[in-house]
């Protein structure tokens, strides 16, 4: 058994957590702020296992000018943040290469190949139950062009993966979705989708089930010190702490911890926005994406609906613009005129690296300092698979397979 910090009550922190539990380990997690909602609380819900497809891509090149273009659109960047941006979005374009995309790709295949089986043994170990189901997907497209570009990224990801799709009509997706009464082209329909009922639900459980077989200490870390026999985690709140090991996954907070043990890490907000509506008169069977707006509705428990996407660069203390999330409301009004107004509107931080690539590695200098962030859109789905790894890492393996998400790649 292991003494080991993780700094970070989100959802990779707190995934990491309970697995590190269940292999009899003694955990402390540090988290400031234990009763807010970390950005995978407000996420779409989705066991996104299709989704290996990095940010970057060729295209992007071309489609970057019109998408700014749009202020409200997929992707903007708030201008007065532009210096500070600038590293990360260099090293975005410059990861649109075809071989870099490739890796990177098989990056995250190599994640997904586990990632459900791997949350249904964390469901195991957290005593969680009857809050997974597999729905399915559909993604509508305005054009015939756009439903072509999403059957070509659906057959690449069946050809490593498996998943199945099928191209369907705008009367097929009407029958599988009743409530698109506006106009598109046609869409495409993937089974192997799954969700959660409510990730904050889920995350929220994960925590309870740790802080009752573990210890929280509230309180946000500030600093790791590594000495002949153990690594300190110091915060504000008292004498600094020794541990066995120590965890950071404190999403984009974490860069800061990167810094202070002497190494560096490209990592910013993708922010995205969401709005839930409550007791609806109707609901969704399954989540729908929206292709050419880059947003998803997806049901969640309670009778609720979430809206929410897009990708702002911003830097985290930057104030929301929730503009963005009324513009995906108007835009999904198009699709499905039963929408109403009002719902409540939230902005959250996804952590994200310019590659897509989760970091998920011990420090090079120091192996009882592991990381465990960056996981962008992907962190409910693959916080289980990432919290396995680090449980390996913990118990000392060499997997040569974890080589693409080392933190080496930034230094």
């Amino acid at each position: 058994m292991a003494r080991i910090g993780v700094i970070g009550a989100g959802i990779i922190g707190s995934a990491v957590a309970t697995w590190l539990l269940a292999e009899g380990h003694e955990v402390t997690v540090f988290e400031s702020d234990a009763g807010g909602v970390p950005t995978s609380g407000g996420n779409a819900a989705l066991i996104a296992l299709p989704e290996v497809a990095p940010l970057a891509h060729p295209s992007m090149l071309t489609a970057v000018p019109r998408w700014l273009a749009d202020p409200l659109g997929p992707l903007t960047v708030r201008w007065s943040d532009a210096h500070k941006l600038a590293p990360w979005v260099t090293a975005l374009l410059a990861s649109a290469t075809p071989g870099r995309i490739r890796a990177h790709r098989d990056a995250l295949t190599f994640l997904m190949r586990t990632a459900l089986a791997d949350h249904q043994t964390l469901a195991k170990h957290a005593g969680l139950t009857g809050h997974l189901k597999q729905t399915g997907y559909l993604s509508i497209s305005d054009t015939e062009g756009g439903v072509r570009a999403g059957a070509a990224e659906a057959e690449a990801v069946r050809e490593v993966l498996g998943f199945d799709y099928e191209m369907v009509s705008t009367e097929a997706a009407r029958k599988l979705v009743p409530q698109l009464e506006g106009q598109f082209a046609g869409g495409i329909y993937q089974p192997v989708y799954w969700m959660v009922n409510d990730p904050l639900d889920v995350m929220r459980a994960l925590q309870q089930h740790n802080w009752g077989r573990g210890r929280i200490v509230h309180a946000q870390a500030d600093g790791l010190v590594s000495t002949d026999t153990d690594v300190l985690v110091r915060h504000p709140g008292g004498a600094a702490e020794p541990f066995d090991f120590v965890v950071v996954a404190a999403g984009i907070w974490s860069r800061e911890l990167v810094r202070r043990v002497g190494l560096k890490v490209l990592l910013e907000t993708e922010r995205g926005y969401n709005t839930t509506f409550e007791d609806l008169p109707f609901t969704l069977p399954m989540p729908v994406g929206f292709a050419d707006h880059g947003f998803i509705t997806s049901p969640l428990a309670r009778n609720r609906l979430r809206v929410g996407g897009a990708v702002e660069l911003a830097t985290p203390e930057a104030p929301p613009n929730f503009a963005r999330a009324k513009a995906m409301r108007t835009k999904m009004r198009r699709y499905v005129p039963a929408l109403p107004e009002g719902g409540a509107e939230w902005m959250g931080r996804r952590p994200s690296t310019p590659d897509s690539v989760p970091v998920i590695s011990r420090h090079p200098r120091d192996s009882r300092i592991l990381f465990a962030f960056g996981h962008g859109h992907l962190g409910l789905t693959l916080s289980a698979v990432t919290a396995r790894h680090i449980a390996r890492l913990v118990a000392g393996a060499n997997d040569p397979a974890l080589a693409p998400f080392a933190i080496n790649r930034f230094q």
